[in-house]
């Protein structure tokens, strides 16, 4: 039998009308109706306020101004298209009408996905980035094995390198190389003692007590440098700040995300790499970004990437929302 769905708000007069013209026709037409009150299901409430009355009779949508002779071309075509379809032996509509008369455990889960789906990346996004500063503050209590472990666990997400990273309890919060010309604290060759070329052992350094200094001196390493730092942090706020507003946020457009996320990181990241290279020819340009432009760009690529993405995904879960909650809501009345 045709299943009619008619999205309907309360004291609505046309969609009372358009209810009283449905039961009229169910004797030349039957079919099993399914009401849904848009007011009691906040995601239908967002797809479809101001639309309403919205009659779904199969694959044919009708809405606003609805008379009963486009009730009756509806259910005329609808009844037709099903008796072909079924005349035909088409195995896959008979399938789509039992997936669309059952709820399954599926649809549950991806119903739940699609609301809470903020709240997870959020809880990834702050586990990813806190387990960095996790390291540190175990390495300074004695845990070294530990705050190797989380080093471990990042090697193969992050260089490492600690003359890009970030370090606490030390007398600075970073030591950058020569290179990058920053007279206002040490470098790395001369606090630490380590040559910027040789990148394993770079990479390996977690703190101070493991090259004889007293605890603090030089302190203890994110395991995550100040670039990613940035990047997730930005994610990882902009994450919570549309979590908060509800989801409301709109999307910036894709050429923003390519001009001010990804042009200037890319720069900035990129103008780096000869100066990790032992011997370079005098043409080629040498030079070490500094922590507040990896800040600055790292930023900027967290911000204009959450920006970009969230509310991008937002719209399909949206629509997904919309999709499940109607099916939620009219199981139940054509399993009756």
């Amino acid at each position: 039998m045709i299943v009619v769905t008619v999205f309907i708000e309360k004291d609505n007069p046309a969609c009372e009308q358009v209810v009283q013209d449905l039961n009229l026709l169910q004797a030349d037409f039957p079919h099993q109706l399914a009401l849904v009150d848009i007011g009691e299901q906040p995601d239908l409430m967002d797809a479809y306020a101001g639309k309403t009355p919205l009659v779904q009779v199969g694959p044919y949508n009708l809405h606003t101004h609805i008379t009963r002779q486009d009730l009756q071309v509806a259910l005329g075509a609808a009844r037709d298209r099903d008796s072909h379809l079924d005349k035909i032996g088409d195995k896959g509509y008979s399938k789509r009408i039992e997936r669309g008369r059952n709820l399954s455990s599926a649809d549950k889960i991806s119903y739940w996905l699609s609301r809470h789906y903020m709240g997870i990346i959020n809880v990834l996004l702050g586990i990813y980035i806190g387990l960095p500063f996790l390291a540190p503050v175990l390495a300074r209590n004695g845990d070294l094995w530990a705050a190797r472990a989380i080093q471990t666990i990042y090697s193969p997400l992050c260089h490492q390198l600690p003359y890009r990273s970030w370090f606490l309890f030390g007398d600075q919060p970073y030591y950058p190389r020569e290179l990058a010309e920053i007279t206002t604290v040490g470098a790395y060759e001369q606090m630490i003692g380590g040559n910027p070329a040789d990148l394993a052992t770079a990479r390996k350094f977690i703190g101070s007590e493991e090259i004889g200094f007293g605890e603090g001196a030089v302190g203890y390493k994110v395991v995550l440098c100040q670039r990613d730092v940035a990047i997730y942090g930005f994610l990882f706020l902009f994450g919570l700040i549309f979590a908060i507003t509800g989801r409301k946020i709109k999307a910036v457009p894709w050429y923003l995300w390519i001009i001010l996320g990804l042009v200037p990181v890319g720069i900035d990241g990129a103008s780096q790499l000869p100066g990790l290279i032992a011997s370079l020819p005098d043409w080629l340009i040498n030079r070490e970004s500094t922590p507040v432009l990896r800040t600055i760009t790292g930023g900027l690529f967290g911000l204009m990437t959450a920006w970009y993405l969230f509310p991008t995904i937002e719209e399909s879960m949206r629509e997904t929302r919309a999709l499940l909650a109607k099916k939620i809501a009219v199981v139940p009345q054509i399993r009756r």
